[in-house]
Protein backbone atom coordinates (compact mmCIF):
# COMPACT_ATOMS: atom_id res chain seq x y z
CA UNK A 1 0.00 0.00 0.00
CA UNK A 2 1.40 3.39 -1.00
CA UNK A 3 0.86 6.14 1.51
CA UNK A 4 0.80 9.87 1.02
CA UNK A 5 4.22 11.45 1.45
CA UNK A 6 2.75 14.18 3.67
CA UNK A 7 1.22 11.57 5.96
CA UNK A 8 4.73 10.25 6.48
CA UNK A 9 6.27 13.59 7.45
CA UNK A 10 3.32 14.55 9.67
CA UNK A 11 4.79 12.52 12.53
CA UNK A 12 7.68 14.11 14.48
CA UNK A 13 9.41 10.76 15.03
CA UNK A 14 9.42 10.04 11.30
CA UNK A 15 10.77 13.52 10.58
CA UNK A 16 13.57 12.88 13.10
CA UNK A 17 14.33 9.53 11.43
CA UNK A 18 14.62 11.30 8.06
CA UNK A 19 17.13 13.73 9.56
CA UNK A 20 19.19 10.85 10.95
CA UNK A 21 19.36 8.87 7.72
CA UNK A 22 19.99 12.02 5.66
CA UNK A 23 23.45 12.10 7.23
CA UNK A 24 24.22 8.41 6.72
CA UNK A 25 22.49 5.09 6.06
CA UNK A 26 21.54 3.39 9.32
CA UNK A 27 20.27 0.06 10.59
CA UNK A 28 16.97 -0.07 12.49
CA UNK A 29 18.87 -0.73 15.74
CA UNK A 30 21.13 2.28 15.20
CA UNK A 31 18.07 4.44 14.51
CA UNK A 32 16.25 3.08 17.58
CA UNK A 33 19.14 4.12 19.84
CA UNK A 34 18.18 7.76 19.22
CA UNK A 35 14.62 7.36 20.53
CA UNK A 36 12.96 6.45 23.77
CA UNK A 37 10.39 4.17 22.14
CA UNK A 38 10.23 0.45 21.48
CA UNK A 39 12.09 -1.09 18.56
CA UNK A 40 8.73 -2.31 17.23
CA UNK A 41 7.54 1.29 16.93
CA UNK A 42 10.68 2.25 15.03
CA UNK A 43 10.03 -0.63 12.62
CA UNK A 44 6.51 0.70 12.00
CA UNK A 45 7.86 4.18 11.27
CA UNK A 46 10.50 2.72 8.92
CA UNK A 47 7.82 0.72 7.11
CA UNK A 48 5.66 3.84 6.60
CA UNK A 49 8.64 5.88 5.37
CA UNK A 50 9.57 3.06 2.98
CA UNK A 51 5.99 2.76 1.70
CA UNK A 52 6.11 6.48 0.90
CA UNK A 53 9.41 6.03 -0.96
CA UNK A 54 11.22 8.36 1.43
CA UNK A 55 13.56 5.57 2.58
CA UNK A 56 15.00 2.66 0.71
CA UNK A 57 16.24 -0.46 2.52
CA UNK A 58 19.61 -1.82 1.37
CA UNK A 59 20.75 -5.30 2.40
CA UNK A 60 24.41 -5.65 3.38
CA UNK A 61 25.10 -9.15 4.56
CA UNK A 62 22.76 -9.81 7.48
CA UNK A 63 22.12 -6.09 8.10
CA UNK A 64 19.53 -3.83 6.52
CA UNK A 65 20.50 -0.19 6.11
CA UNK A 66 17.95 2.51 5.43
CA UNK A 67 18.91 5.35 3.10
CA UNK A 68 17.11 8.58 2.28
CA UNK A 69 15.64 8.86 -1.21
CA UNK A 70 16.44 12.48 -1.94
CA UNK A 71 14.23 12.64 -5.06
CA UNK A 72 11.13 12.21 -2.89
CA UNK A 73 12.30 15.02 -0.64
CA UNK A 74 12.37 17.21 -3.76
CA UNK A 75 8.65 16.51 -4.16
CA UNK A 76 8.05 17.97 -0.70
CA UNK A 77 10.30 20.92 -1.49
CA UNK A 78 8.37 21.64 -4.70
CA UNK A 79 5.11 21.70 -2.75
CA UNK A 80 6.60 24.00 -0.10
CA UNK A 81 8.04 26.29 -2.78
CA UNK A 82 4.61 27.72 -3.55
CA UNK A 83 4.34 28.94 0.05
CA UNK A 84 7.92 30.17 0.01
CA UNK A 85 7.07 32.41 -2.97
CA UNK A 86 3.95 33.76 -1.25
CA UNK A 87 5.97 34.63 1.85
CA UNK A 88 8.74 36.25 -0.20
CA UNK A 89 6.16 38.43 -1.96
CA UNK A 90 4.67 39.42 1.39
CA UNK A 91 8.08 40.35 2.79
CA UNK A 92 8.87 42.34 -0.36
CA UNK A 93 5.64 44.30 0.06
CA UNK A 94 6.45 44.92 3.72
CA UNK A 95 9.95 46.12 2.76
CA UNK A 96 8.41 48.53 0.26
CA UNK A 97 6.00 49.93 2.86
CA UNK A 98 8.75 50.32 5.46
CA UNK A 99 11.04 51.99 2.91
CA UNK A 100 8.26 54.44 1.97
CA UNK A 101 7.48 55.23 5.61
CA UNK A 102 11.15 55.72 6.40
CA UNK A 103 11.64 58.12 3.49
CA UNK A 104 8.51 60.15 4.41
CA UNK A 105 10.00 60.91 7.82
CA UNK A 106 13.18 62.41 6.34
Amino acid sequence: MRRDIFQAIADPTRRAILVLVAVQAMTPNAIAEHFDIRRQSISKHLRILSECDLLVPRQEGREIFYELKIDKMKEIDAWLDQFRKIMEDSFKQLDDVLFTLKNKNK
